[in-house]
């Protein structure tokens, strides 16, 4: 296949995943952080020093490229694993044995446990384990489940047949560390009944074969019965589940795809990337995060209390920018990266021009469901450089929102 063509398909700055195809025979089937780079990453000019010779000779006979886009990296991961069982692309099991995957195992017990198992299992094969272990992260904050403890009624089994002097200490009241930090349900101490997990089981398989569309139904439909029954805290925490997978935190998986690129930055290029937070024009703050060769360099982090409350983000963004340039005593970026669109850049670019230094910047544009869509700023002509300035954005979000957040609990503690 040729690079030339690669403009035909009209890949998007977006997660996703994606199919090199001859005719109508997909021949590999990839995800991607961002489709356009990983693609165009496929044709650098010497293939078999960055591709397994598998992959060279899959290029060979390609003839087009298709792709489906995702809302997140993390659902493009899920999206590959269901796709590659499905299809069973004659190159993805050239380039690796099918014992060397990793899989996502249900097990078939009264209270399931969740695990990652090697060369079979109920949902994959995922190619990164790496990324996979980062993504159970993610999902086990939004449905948390067993994968170790011993549930509480086989406790109880053991405690009966045991003598009384060898019983004592066995259940313990706080149940297991992932319970006591929220990543499983409770299932060793009996917090959870067998119908409530089983729901949660079913969560987590739609979410696993790729169903986001048919899980955000049932969420939506258990929250309004929730509400019917007036049972409002577990209303509350189905909407904390529906709101997380909304808005899934990329960071770490983001992060690992930046790893495993094979196209590395020149040395010291430092980014600095900013981000406002309030709620209607309250408790404003500014947050400066920063990348150094493409790691979060977290001690360099910097937090700005906007002094006069306002709701004009623009005006936020000079104030922040004033006072971080005005600190001549640290490191100058190479980059700056704004949350927003063309007022955004013109004021950074604005800010910078009075100080006096030459610094490039560029703005993240979001959609309507504040997902990244698009980068503004002609002075990034690297297309590599976009999976990176997509994680300093979300990253400023983050610690953005987490300040924020601060604040108004302090102001309202009593």
């Amino acid at each position: 296949m040729n690079k030339a063509l690669l403009t035909k398909f009209n890949l998007p700055d977006a997660p996703g995943v994606y199919f090199f195809k001859r005719g109508k025979q997909i021949l590999y089937i990839g995800k991607a952080t961002n489709l356009k780079d990983r693609v165009k990453s496929y044709f650098v000019r010497d293939i078999l020093m960055t591709r397994s010779p598998f992959i060279a000779k899959m290029l060979e006979e390609a003839q087009k490229i298709e792709f489906i886009q995702t809302d997140s990296v993390l659902e493009a991961l899920i999206l590959e694993a269901n796709l590659i069982k499905k299809y069973q692309p004659i190159y993805n099991s050239k380039e690796k044995d099918d014992k060397s995957y990793n899989f996502v195992t249900v097990t078939k017990e009264e209270f399931p446990k969740v695990v990652i198992t090697r060369g079979s299992g109920t949902y994959g094969p995922f190619p990164h384990g790496n990324e996979l272990r980062e993504a159970i992260k993610i999902i086990r904050k939004t449905f948390p489940y067993r994968d170790k403890c011993i549930p509480y009624e086989e406790k109880i089994k053991k405690l009966k047949s045991k003598p009384p002097a060898r019983t004592t200490g066995v259940v313990q009241s706080g149940g297991c560390f992932n319970a006591q930090i929220g990543l499983c349900p409770g299932v060793c101490i009996g917090r959870i009944s067998k119908t409530e997990y089983r729901k949660i089981i079913k969560h987590l398989k739609l979410f696993f074969e790729g169903k986001k569309s048919r899980l955000l139904k049932s969420l939506e439909k258990e929250m309004k019965i929730f509400i019917r029954e007036y049972k409002f805290e577990e209303a509350g925490r189905v909407k904390k589940q529906l709101f997380a997978l909304g808005h899934i935190q990329d960071i770490a998986l983001l992060k690992r795809d930046l790893e495993a690129n094979t196209e590395n930055l020149e040395t010291n290029f430092r980014i600095e990337a900013y981000d406002i937070a309030h709620i209607s024009g309250t408790d404003v703050v500014g947050v400066m995060v920063v990348l150094e060769n493409r790691v979060l360099v977290k001690s360099q982090y910097r937090k700005f209390k906007i002094r006069r409350d306002s709701n004009n983000d623009v005006a936020n963004l000079r104030e922040t920018l004033t006072r971080r340039l005005a600190h001549t005593e640290w490191k100058s970026p190479n980059l700056i990266v704004v949350d927003g669109g063309r007022g955004q850049i013109n004021v950074a670019q604005d800010v910078i021009k009075k100080v006096g230094l030459a610094i490039s910047v560029v703005s993240v544009v979001k959609d309507d469901k504040h997902k990244a869509r698009e980068i503004l700023g002609k002075s990034v002509e690297d297309s590599t450089l976009h999976s990176v300035i997509f994680l300093a954005n979300a990253e400023a979000h983050r610690f953005a929102i987490q300040y924020h957040r601060k604040l108004r609990e302090k102001r309202f503690e009593v």
